[in-house]
């Protein structure tokens, strides 16, 4: 089951890569941002599926959303320089509270 977490975050890891490969793409006409596009959301699916044959479905995918949620937001601050605010990162880190949550009820610690 461990193992199974392990592919959950590095899915969950690459989702927003494949957001900012997106957004780079220039509607997929950029052919190299467009490929890493294919491959970053075929590998971030691909394991979310391998992660769901051991762990339950939602709290896959709601994992799996929210790191891809908080790592999005971070790309955006870090390469847009989108702004950071106190109210902003309140509500990211009760997003990455919920993960933790979410893990820790898999896990039987609560």
């Amino acid at each position: 089951m461990e193992l199974a977490w392990i592919y959950l975050v590095i899915a969950g890891l690459l989702e927003p890569c494949w957001v900012i490969a997106l957004s780079k793409s220039e509607k997929l006409h950029n052919l190299k941002w467009t490929a890493v596009l294919i491959v970053a959301m075929v590998s971030s699916m691909y394991l979310l599926s391998v992660a769901m044959a051991s762990l339950p479905v939602g709290i896959s995918y709601s994992v799996w959303t929210g790191i891809g949620a908080v790592g999005t937001l971070i790309a955006g601050i870090l390469l847009y320089k989108e702004p950071v605010t106190r109210v902003r990162m309140i509500f990211i880190f009760m997003i990455v509270a919920g993960i933790i949550g979410l893990h820790l009820t898999m896990e039987g610690t609560l």
